[in-house]
């Protein structure tokens, strides 16, 4: 007979914080702060509908 394992269905999902994980001081740190405030992300906002009656998708933009 098989011996089968239980399958772990626990949520492993961690939620990101970015002000509390870039250090200050750090490359990663001033490269956020320019994508964040100078770059125009405009350009993207064509490609987030679903489909031709212009259902807008999610904003992956962090607020």
């Amino acid at each position: 007979m098989a011996r089968y394992k239980t399958i772990d269905t626990s949520p492993r999902f961690l939620a990101v914080d970015l002000k509390r994980q870039l250090i200050p001081g750090t490359f990663v740190h001033a490269l956020n702060h320019p994508i964040d405030n100078a770059i125009a992300l405009s350009g993207f906002d064509a490609r987030r509908s679903h489909d031709s009656s212009g259902g807008e998708g999610q904003d992956g933009r962090s607020s």
